[in-house]
């Protein structure tokens, strides 16, 4: 996620150079064609397509920031249920006999949100969770389709032993599972937003439509702008496709782009804290780097 305030110039032309040199020599051919062939455009269905289209445009932009802030929300629950599960098994694991539990129970957490963001970003997940688990248990929740609520299954069986052995009672059993609760719940709502994307119309119309409304733009503003034809429409064209693109930027807030949340951060954060928590030394904060990018 880009983090800084001031806009990066190179990255924006970066971003947008193509197309815009595409529509550029568009403008030019119909400016030079007009000028060799006369023809009469009439400015009005031009203007109603383009206000039809800003709103279609803007209301698709609208579904894809909530989508987006949706993510976001949900990894705030995480990080919350995260640190409350740390602080139950501290508090509730006192004794020298649980001390073991206590931190398996947290690195279980810390492999859990490594293992669900690289579910997120279709990257495998292995190196995390062998990092963090010991080598049967790291096999165990590999062989599950979904790793990270294998990892979240054994977090319980370990309650579940604790509660066995006499060290937490039911009460305390009960609020911990409440806890692993509120994670799964978060995990399904992140699970959703990744595998239902906006639906087909709002994909695949808007598209043809913004292209469409480009090329017949040049052809509505001739006969006004005339040589300054290929600079207006130009940048009008811009502010469309800008629109267009920002919305398909914002619809998967999960993938690893400059654009989308910064996971490897939010993962860090819960390390470090968790790792705190139960006395551990614990990794510096992820920062971003030169670009502004947060990842």
């Amino acid at each position: 996620m880009i983090v800084t305030s001031a806009p990066r110039p190179a990255r924006i032309i970066r971003e947008v150079w193509k197309p815009l040199a595409v529509l550029f020599v568009w403008d030019v051919i119909v400016t030079f064609t007009y000028y060799v062939l006369p023809f009469d455009a009439p400015e009005l269905p031009v203007t109603l397509f383009g206000s039809a289209l800003a709103l279609f445009l803007g209301f698709r932009s609208n579904s894809a920031y909530n989508r987006w802030w949706e993510g976001r929300q949900l990894w705030g629950l995480m990080i919350n249920a995260s640190r409350n599960i740390a602080r139950a098994a501290r508090n509730f694991l006192p004794d020298p006999e649980g001390e073991d539990y206590k931190r398996r129970i947290v690195l279980r957490q810390i492999a859990y949100v490594h293992a669900l963001r690289c579910q997120l970003r279709r990257q495998k997940p292995d190196e995390e969770v062998i990092r963090l688990l010991p080598r049967h248990e790291a096999d165990l929740a590999l062989q599950r389709s979904n790793v990270a609520n294998g990892i979240l299954d054994g977090t319980g069986r370990r309650i579940d032993e604790a509660r066995r052995k006499g060290w937490i009672d039911t009460i305390q059993q009960a609020q911990m599972e409440a806890v692993l609760v509120d994670i799964a719940n978060s995990q399904g709502g992140m699970e959703r937003l990744k595998n239902t994307p906006l639906p087909h119309q709002y994909r695949w119309l808007p598209t043809v439509f913004t292209h469409m409304f480009c090329v017949l733009l040049p052809i509505g503003l001739v006969e006004t702008l005339q040589f300054a034809t290929p600079l207006g429409s130009t940048l009008a064209g811009a502010m469309f496709l800008a629109v267009l693109t920002i919305g398909d930027e914002l619809v998967d807030p999960f993938a690893n782009d400059v654009h989308d949340l910064p996971l490897n951060q939010m993962c860090r954060t819960i390390e470090i804290d968790l790792l705190q928590c139960i006395g551990e030394e614990a990794p510096e904060p992820l920062k971003p780097g030169k670009d502004g990018v947060l990842w």
